[in-house]
């Protein structure tokens, strides 16, 4: 069972309905997106069927009914689909998802503390061992951990694909978050075999992000009919 969930970032009530559904994705084994009404899926799903309101629920190509859902109903309409017994590719909404809120808390930890180095010895101006430890902890800190977390968050919403979910982003933040504390570190001991580590261990988280955000880079063939109608929340 295919549904879709017509939505705008603007729409208040866009986000009741998104939680009534995470819940129902998280119990049935679904196909279960969240469509951006203002991206190229959103629009041709509006002029397919005529869409003039938001939240809309789309089920199987058909639209089933406008405003949010309540969750008895929801259950209710996936009642003939199997449960879900394996943690699948998850669609991502308008709301952040918590290991996507932990990256982007973790950034700004790691921007504080590599702001210490403006402070301590104005080690962002020296040449001394706590220099390369305060521009780490801002490059790959806090540069880094943002970069995860808003692109976790924003890009599958430009193409209403699936991003891998389950414990692959939390191992990536695990090994994201030793391979920093190593790194800064093995410049402070000075260790060359915790520096070499600490890269790796960031290298690795690297290579589990290419491959969560792999599937969400090519975007759903959509038809293009050149109607453009007006969505407004009623």
């Amino acid at each position: 069972m295919k549904v879709e969930l017509l939505a705008s970032a603007w729409c208040q009530s866009c986000r009741q309905a998104e939680q009534v559904w995470q819940i129902v994705a998280a119990e049935k084994s679904i196909d279960f997106a969240v469509v951006d009404a203002t991206q190229p899926e959103g629009r041709e799903i509006v002029s397919r069927l005529r869409i003039k309101t938001v939240p809309a629920l789309i089920i199987n190509g058909e639209l089933r009914g406008v405003g949010v859902t309540t969750l008895a109903q929801a259950r209710e309409w996936t009642a003939s689909s199997p449960a879900r017994t394996a943690q699948q590719g998850q669609n991502v909404g308008i709301l952040m998802s918590a290991d996507n809120r932990w990256f982007v808390a973790s950034a700004m930890m790691y921007l504080m503390l590599g702001g210490l180095g403006l402070v301590i010895n104005g080690a962002l101006l020296s040449d001394g061992p706590a220099r390369p430890v305060a521009l780490h902890l801002v490059t790959i800190g806090f540069m880094l951990m943002l970069l995860y977390g808003l692109g976790a968050h924003m890009l599958p919403r430009f193409t209403a694909n699936p991003i891998r979910t389950g414990f692959w982003p939390w191992l990536q933040m695990g090994l994201a978050h030793c391979g920093v504390i190593a790194y800064a570190a093995g410049f402070l001991i000075p260790q060359h075999g915790l520096i070499v580590a600490g890269g790796a261990a960031v290298w690795t988280s690297l290579w589990i992000f290419l491959w969560r955000l792999w599937p969400v880079l090519w975007p759903k063939p959509t038809k293009q009919d050149g109607i453009v109608l007006r969505v407004h929340e009623a």
